[in-house]
């Protein structure tokens, strides 16, 4: 399909020129191609591995700033992707932190989840105390969400 598409790059110059636009195709997507919350939004994050945990020790591209973290698939070497959506798919925002980050820290920044309200719904991992005073006060949670700290969950 050359004749379709006659000025592609090589893969080697894809991966120089990515590396230029990052910064302001990432704010194109903050600024013009969030969606709208319906008041029903899901939380959640997934890891981006950098390598293949057998060449952690070996690696270049990111060392320094990757880090080793865990999820539910186990230990990895990377980043991880925290994504808001509402009932339509649409993402209402994202936030991308080092593998050694916890779930529950970009909800705690107050800009993440500005645009967000009426029910929001994670998985069990993003349960706490504090978390849920934070949500409450920021009307996401309808009613103060009861922690028992002997419950097994």
């Amino acid at each position: 399909m050359r004749s379709e598409f006659p000025n592609t790059v090589s893969y080697s110059r894809f991966v120089e020129l990515s590396q230029s636009v990052l910064m302001p195709m990432t704010i194109f997507l903050k600024t013009c191609c969030l969606g709208h919350c319906t008041g029903i939004s899901f939380v959640d994050s997934t890891p981006i591995r950098v390598c293949n945990n057998k060449r952690v020790k070996r690696n270049k591209v990111f060392r320094g700033i990757a880090e080793v973290g865990k999820s539910t698939m186990g230990w990895f070497y990377g980043f991880k992707l925290h994504i808001v959506i509402n009932d339509k798919g649409e993402i209402l925002n994202f936030a991308i932190t080092q593998a050694n980050v916890g779930d529950r820290q970009p909800l705690k920044n107050e800009n993440f989840l500005k645009a967000v309200f009426g029910k929001l719904f994670a998985d069990k991992g993003y349960i706490s105390e504090q978390l849920a005073k934070i949500l409450f006060v920021s009307d996401i949670l309808d009613k103060p969400l009861q922690i028992d700290p002997s419950s097994p969950i």
